[in-house]
């Protein structure tokens, strides 16, 4: 993403109007925004659908953009519910043209993250019954954000955000052993 001072900066003056940082900025993280797309959506096609989807986001809403946390970690918030929404409309297709999810005939790549299954699907499960547990997982374990941002993006203590991610993994971990 370059360096993550001038990204800060970049950022700061995106917020404040400046139309060419924005600009550098857009064309600066989009290599991370499709990485960290792919994180949740395993079809390249699909990530880099959601990629355009977080950068268009970013565009429209960098002025509330307050600078109180890091761009990046704001990013990444973006990039979360962005991939989700992506997942979400991508079942919804599934579902509606149930012909195209024949895998052992021929894939069709606007499904291919639906069928590959995605930690989207264990997310959602998650939120249903443990709400609190779901930023912790997304921000460390997805994001892959140090401890400190995590629980800076949470608004927790450090000990409260390590006690929900291990209550969270330990709740996710059968799930993960019943998919495989």
């Amino acid at each position: 993403m370059g360096d993550a001072a001038e990204t800060e900066e970049l950022a700061r003056r995106a917020a404040a109007g400046d139309r060419a940082a924005l600009d550098v900025l857009l064309r600066q993280v989009r290599p991370e925004v499709v990485r960290r797309c792919a994180r949740f959506l395993p079809c390249r096609e699909d990530a880099e659908e959601a990629a355009q989807d977080v950068l268009l986001q970013v565009a429209r809403r960098i002025t509330a953009f307050e600078g109180r946390s890091r761009f990046s970690t704001w990013l990444y918030t973006v990039v979360a519910n962005c991939a989700r929404q992506k997942y979400r409309e991508l079942k919804r297709r599934a579902a509606e043209r149930p012909e195209a999810v024949d895998a052992a005939w021929y894939v069709d790549p606007r499904t291919t993250s639906v069928i590959a299954g995605s930690r989207i699907d264990l997310l959602e499960a998650l939120e249903r019954e443990h709400p609190h547990l779901v930023a912790p997982l997304v921000y460390r374990d997805i994001c892959q954000l140090e401890y400190a941002e995590a629980a800076e993006r949470v608004g927790v203590p450090l000990g409260t955000l390590k006690s929900r991610l291990h209550e969270a993994r330990k709740k996710v971990r059968p799930w993960l052993s019943d998919a495989s």
